[in-house]
């Protein structure tokens, strides 16, 4: 006759299982799987895909090694095979749940080499208590968890920050990039590995770390398959040195020689600053031509189509006090205006998602929150404000 733990370690048993196929599964999907089913129109990273792959892998060889729990009663055999679980987790499960974050920022390639460093010290702690059949040494382990969580929350905040600078300076249009959402994994890993080192011995502990695992493969899942590869958009010989004569470097006809201080000539024989020239080219191939309105637009190619390169023209917006993403978000929320006041001096009816992606927005929501930073005001309520001073 089931009793209420017999029945709770069955269902329990099931759950473990379940994670583990779960696990399994999602890393055959990620590997074989050419495109995302979740988000069709997105090309992810496959450098991305494989790291979360092989995290998956990990996920589920951590839960054959665990499996012997089951089966063993005394206390010392559980103990050991704890041991021999957090040996095997440190040298697998955690390094590529590091990996796997840093590889989710693509502003560079950050090395990989010092994730072995950081996971080195328990690994050695988890092998000599092991050896010697001893938890004299894990207070030390704990205490070593607390100070590589905190380094790790502390280093990923910066570079997450880092990489949204890197975003707002070198793309108009954000969604499907940003990853400030990878935090959210950071915290549920901390978490899951919190409750395991701190809680022994406790069935509802052993509920918490099945549930938080099923929740990240989802979340991880989703977030691969809707983050753009941007490694794609990265155009051979983009990255060029400044256009400078003595470098032999080929100057389209259209373009200054940009030399930071000093005083160029235009292709108009007027005497020019380099942020003269550079505002010169943008009006009129940027703004004049309405390249703005192009999907997607990246800061390489508008200064491909200016005739410079996108180190210059980086320089040139933070001179001015901005970024690219804001240069262009100005400009395409300047055109929504120029087109809902031409559509209600017209009365013609029109549909204000139409009109943003008519202005150069492929997102509502990229949208509303860009004319929100210009203006000020949610859109419908700066239409209704407009409205009423056209009243008066």
């Amino acid at each position: 006759m089931y009793d209420h733990q017999t029945q709770g370690e069955f269902f329990y048993a099931m759950l473990y299982g379940a994670v583990a196929m779960m696990s399994l599964m999602a890393c055959c999907y990620l590997l074989f799987r050419r495109s995302n089913a979740v988000a069709p129109d997105v090309t992810s990273s496959v450098r991305l895909r494989r790291w979360t792959a092989t995290f998956f892998a990990c996920i589920a060889l951590s839960h054959i090694w665990y499996l012997p729990i089951f089966f063993l009663s005394s206390n010392e055999e559980i103990m050991l095979n704890y041991f021999v679980g957090a040996l095997l987790d440190f040298m697998t499960l955690i390094p590529s749940a590091i990996a796997l974050l840093l590889v989710m920022l693509q502003d560079r390639r950050r090395p990989l080499w010092p994730i072995c460093v950081i996971v080195a010290p328990p690994i050695v702690v988890l092998a000599v208590g092991f050896a010697s059949r001893s938890l004299a040494l894990l207070p030390l382990l704990y205490v070593y968890y607390l100070l590589l969580g905190s380094g790790l929350i502390i280093y990923m905040v910066r570079e997450v920050r880092r990489y949204g600078r890197w975003l707002r300076d070198n793309y108009a249009d954000l969604e499907h990039k940003e990853v400030w959402q990878s935090l959210v994994v950071l915290a549920i890993l901390l978490l899951v590995f919190g409750i395991y080192s701190f809680a022994f011995n406790s069935m509802i502990r052993e509920y918490i770390v099945q549930v938080n695992n099923m929740i990240l493969i989802c979340y991880l899942l989703w977030r691969v398959e809707t983050l753009s590869d941007l490694s794609i958009q990265k155009l051979p010989g983009s990255e060029v040195a400044p256009l400078i004569p003595e470098q032999g470097l080929p100057i389209p006809a259209y373009a200054p020689i940009s030399v930071p201080g000093c005083e160029v000539t235009s292709p108009d024989n007027v005497r020019t600053s380099p942020a003269q020239d550079l505002t010169l080219l943008l009006q009129k191939y940027c703004i004049d031509a309405q390249l703005y309105l192009q999907h997607d637009l990246t800061i390489i190619q508008l200064a491909k189509a200016i005739g410079t390169n996108r180190l210059y023209l980086s320089q040139y917006f933070s001179s001015q006090g901005m970024n690219y993403n804001a240069y262009i978000n100005d400009l395409r929320i300047n055109h929504f205006i120029k087109l809902y006041r031409e559509a209600v001096a017209a009365q013609r009816s029109f549909a204000i998602k139409q009109l943003a992606h008519e202005s150069g927005y492929r997102s509502y929501n990229t949208f509303s929150d860009a004319f929100k930073r210009k203006t000020g005001l949610p859109v419908t309520a700066w239409m209704k404000a407009a409205s009423e001073r056209g009243q008066s």
